[in-house]
């Protein structure tokens, strides 16, 4: 079994200095060096919107996890947490999804 872990966020015009658009890339580079260095974690893909519609969150994390188990280490792993406070101040809104394949 597989658990998929989709998170979308919509971040805030600017935040730490910076724009939405040098946020983007930098929560999609933060949230991508994950690859490899967390058990249980097979796969992690990171996308950033190029519509900007009215209705579309800025950037989609997608990954897939061994397990509910697994999935529950990875949010509680430090190098993950290492990344949660840099997401959190960015943010502006959060939606997630985890279900098993």
């Amino acid at each position: 079994m597989t658990v998929k872990h989709i998170v979308l966020f919509k971040l805030k015009e600017t935040a730490n200095g910076e724009p939405r658009e040098a946020n983007a890339r930098a929560m999609k580079q933060k949230l991508e060096a994950l690859r490899g260095r967390i058990p249980g974690l097979r796969h992690i893909e990171v996308g950033i919107d190029f519509e900007r519609s009215a209705s579309a969150y800025d950037v989609a994390l997608c990954s897939e996890h061994d397990s509910r188990e697994a999935l529950a280490a990875y949010q509680g792993h430090p190098e993950h947490q290492a990344i949660v406070g840099f997401v959190t101040s960015v943010r502006e809104a959060r939606v997630v999804v985890d279900y098993e394949i």
